[in-house]
């Protein structure tokens, strides 16, 4: 409990950080807001009543103490696109994109766990040499190339995919909203139209970051079982005439854990990041391409919202990780 807390008093300094500087960049970017909603025939003096009634005539420190003051309210602002409050669209479109990123992350887990595992038991075999080549397959191949890929191959070419045009094909219907999670929604409900319809639109996004993010988890997993089967008490274990299935998940396997949950962490914090990528390309209606429609058109409020909602995120994360140390090895409880 008091690393929890001693935790938690480090999440208001950076919190604050990121609010100034999301503030700051946001009016330093190219673009007027009030010249964008006025439009192209506008008048000089209908900008300026827009710029006026925006509050974008009044000095920075105003304007910052102004959003400072809505944020102590629990308030984002508004979204000058929709028309709707900043909050609520997050609301609405958060599950999308954590459903696709946690989709992609435990994909790559399933995968890149047992590969980095194999590769260091069987160092130097055709299964190494295989998580070679997928992990420097999946830094080298940007994340928006790899979508477009995807889909030209499944969609286009072998018509195995539906078209990438959001969460829900045209002919489903959305489950009845629990969790937000389309998946776990139509699950819970026993609408398998929608389960299949929202996993067949997933898979794909999904495969995407889970190629995207293979890369990391395969590599680290592998480098840290090698560090630990070159152990001592691993040759201790293997002497004593223990299983081998044993020695390498019982003991290297468990001792392994805290570089690739450390990796785990980084790898789910920069998803958080291409979603917003994979989000464009696939219409997949989550806060990535929301946030990219605001900057467009120059929309100050959800392009912030955004900004603070990943970085709440990524608080909470780190958090989680800091936690998950202390139930895999005790020794870093009693250490911090």
């Amino acid at each position: 409990m008091a690393i929890m807390l001693k935790r938690m008093t480090l999440i208001i300094p950076n919190l604050i950080g990121v609010i100034i500087v999301t503030f700051l960049l946001t009016r330093a970017l190219p673009g007027d807001p009030a010249a964008y909603f006025a439009g192209p025939a506008a008048t000089k003096e209908s900008v300026e009543q827009i710029r006026k009634s925006l509050g974008l005539d009044k000095p920075l420190i105003v304007q910052f103490g102004s959003y400072v003051s809505e944020l102590a309210h629990g308030n984002l602002g508004t979204s000058l696109t929709t028309g709707q409050p900043v909050l609520t669209e997050i609301k609405n479109r958060l599950p999308a994109s954590a459903e696709l990123t946690l989709f992609g992350l435990i994909l790559s887990i399933v995968i890149a766990v047992p590969l980095g595992i194999l590769a260091a038991v069987k160092q130097g075999s055709w299964i190494d040499h295989t998580c070679r080549i997928v992990a420097t397959a999946g830094v080298s191949l940007p994340v928006f190339f790899t979508g477009l890929l995807l889909v030209y191959v499944f969609y286009y070419i072998l018509g195995w995919s539906p078209a990438p045009l959001g969460r829900l094909d045209v002919f489903a219907s959305a489950p009845t909203q629990i969790t937000g999670f389309y998946l776990i929604d139509s699950l819970v409900t026993g609408n398998w139209s929608a389960f299949r319809s929202s996993l067949n639109q997933l898979l794909l996004p999904g495969l995407t970051l889970c190629i995207f993010s293979l890369a990391p988890i395969a590599r680290m997993t592998r480098a840290s079982m090698l560090t630990v089967l070159s152990s001592e008490f691993i040759r201790t274990a293997r002497a004593s005439g223990l299983d081998s299935r044993t020695v390498i998940i019982t003991y290297a396997f468990r001792n392994a854990m805290l570089p690739v949950v450390t990796t785990l962490g980084m790898v789910f914090s920069f998803l958080l990041g291409a979603n917003v990528l994979v989000e464009k390309v696939f219409a997949w209606p989550g806060i990535g391409s929301y946030a990219v429609e605001a900057l467009i058109s120059s929309d100050f409020a959800p392009v912030q919202g955004f900004v603070l909602t990943m970085a709440i995120l990524y608080v909470a994360l780190n958090l989680l990780i800091d936690l998950l140390y202390g139930v895999i090895d005790p020794r870093v409880r009693l250490e911090a």
